[in-house]
């Protein structure tokens, strides 16, 4: 298993590795293309920041029978997609921003499994998507629901993508490590307490 962390340190972002005692050791390359692990250990105390910083962000509404079923949705024949601006994006643990000058009374959190893709993928057959995969992390949705369902006639975009509405992490888990993605826990932590638990 290989569990992949991005730190700041004073060179900058980087990526590193996890060791079996919990040390990160500082990788070497492109976490895209080619990269290697390097002797380098990374700075005791180094912030934890987001896994990686995509440059679009896609979503999937209503991927969760479960939650369709909560909200009273009925089950989409085909998949809501909807995309959360790349100011949505936001570190662990770090505290979610509530919008002040576009106000909200209904803000949300959802657990979510983030796939990152790995390489350019096009017309991939279904049956082939995994191979395009790098790995997974822990992603939450925050939403604004007033926003996006009340407002504005649905807008998904806006209620969801406020700055730090995206927080991803703490580390990427590569895709090696993860056979069958459909058979995770998965939770939402907030203010330390288990707010959400689900199965993927």
């Amino acid at each position: 298993m290989t569990r992949i962390a991005r730190i700041g340190t004073a060179q900058g972002p980087r990526h590193a590795v996890e060791q079996p005692g919990g040390s990160l050791c500082l990788i070497e390359g492109d976490l895209f293309g080619d990269w290697r692990v390097t002797q380098e250990r990374a700075p005791a105390g180094s912030a934890l920041l987001s896994p990686i910083v995509p440059p679009t962000i896609y979503c999937i509404g209503l991927n969760y029978r479960k939650h369709a079923e909560e909200t009273g949705a009925a089950i989409p024949q085909y998949p809501v997609l909807f995309i959360k601006a790349s100011a949505a994006l936001h570190h662990p643990d770090q505290p979610i921003l509530i919008p002040t000058h576009a106000p909200s009374h209904k803000v949300d959190y959802e657990c979510e499994l983030a796939v990152v893709i790995g390489r350019r993928a096009k017309n991939v057959r279904a049956a082939d998507a995994l191979d395009y995969v790098l790995g997974y992390t822990c992603a939450n949705d925050v939403s604004a629901r007033d926003w996006q369902m009340e407002w504005g006639g649905g807008q998904f975009c806006r209620g969801k993508s406020f700055d730090t509405f995206c927080p991803l992490g703490p580390v990427l888990v590569t895709a090696d490590a993860i056979p069958n993605p459909n058979a995770l826990d998965i939770r939402t932590v907030l203010n330390g307490k288990t707010v959400q638990s689900a199965n993927t």
